[in-house]
This record gives structure tokens, C-alpha cells and sequence, in this order.
């Protein structure tokens, strides 16, 4: 398969104050991805870079006395309607982060074993025309609104129709 040079393809989607819904926003990939008659390309993520962030307080992030904030995060090559888990086909990669501010300040992170972190040695190769990046958070009311913000490293790469189709098949 011939490689193109990498690029980056950023997304946000956003938690509002208070909220225990899940949102997702759709990354459109009908730019890379084609699945054509006779000659095909695909999307192959090396990277992933995430950032959660306070929404009206960037710099702060969510450090408030008194709060307790869980956030799951998952990119997927299928709509969702809530976070699902790695054994779900469509699931690229997800992550958890946990936090805590008790009444004086004093601050506790929980770093729990699913952090977005990939470790593929060749890539994911995706042949759906969209990601999804969806969001779900446990908080108490002050916590404030958050921002999840993703940056995907990619190549695009040449396949034959019949292994881009059976590979879109497989993430479905």
C-alpha cells in the first residue's frame, strides 16, 4: 500500500455543567476515506493526543473545591449511544479520567488503566467515512462544563475495493 505524508486531524466535543448525558460529535472523514469500485483509501491513525479542559476556565481545569468529576471518552467508528467498551468492533480507542477537590483543596487525580493510550505498532487503519468522539461525565453541579479535544496523526493509504469493504465491514 503506497503512504501519504502524515497530517492532523483535530475535534472537540463538549460536556455541559451538571450534565450526566453522553454527547457525541461526528468527525467527518469523506476527505480520506473512499471506497471505490476499483481503487480504495483508507485512514491510518498513529497517534492520538487528548486534552479535557474547563470549559470557561481553560487554564484551570476541573480543580473546584468540593468536586468530584469522572469523565469516559471514546473514539469509534460507529454512532453511539453511550459508552461502550473495547470489545465493541467500532471502538478506535477510549479513555477515563478521574479527579477530586475535597472541601480544603486538596486534590486527587485517578489515573485508571484506560487512558486513550494506543500502542499499535503499525497504526489503526480506519475505512468508515466518520469517527465519532463521544463523551460521557459523572459530576456534581459545580464542576463546570468540559471540553474533550482530540488530535489523530494520520496517513492515507491505497487498498483494493475488496479489502477496504471487508475491512468498513469488520468496524461496523
Amino acid at each position: 500500500m503506497a503512504k501519504s505524508d502524515a497530517f492532523f486531524i483535530r475535534a472537540k466535543v463538549s460536556q455541559a455543567a451538571a450534565s450526566n448525558a453522553f454527547v457525541q460529535n461526528p468527525i467527518d472523514l469523506g476527505s480520506y476515506v473512499n471506497l471505490g469500485v476499483t481503487k480504495s483509501t483508507l485512514l491510518r491513525v498513529h497517534n492520538i493526543a487528548t486534552q479535557i479542559i474547563d470549559e470557561s476556565a481553560k487554564m484551570s481545569g476541573p480543580y473546584k473545591s468540593g468536586n468530584v468529576l469522572n469523565i469516559g471518552y471514546q473514539l469509534t467508528t460507529q454512532t453511539q449511544s453511550e459508552l461502550v467498551d473495547l470489545t465493541d468492533n467500532s471502538v478506535v480507542a477510549s479513555g477515563r479520567y478521574s479527579c477530586m477537590v475535597g472541601a480544603n483543596d486538596e486534590f486527587f487525580e485517578a489515573d485508571t488503566k484506560d487512558m486513550m493510550a494506543q500502542d499499535w505498532s503499525k497504526g489503526y487503519l480506519v475505512g468508515s467515512d466518520a469517527l465519532y468522539l463521544g463523551m460521557a461525565a459523572d459530576q456534581n453541579s459545580d464542576a463546570g462544563a468540559y471540553d474533550l479535544c482530540i488530535v489523530l496523526e494520520c496517513t492515507l493509504e491505497s487498498a483494493t475495493q475488496s479489502n477496504a469493504v471487508a475491512l468498513a465491514l469488520s468496524q461496523s
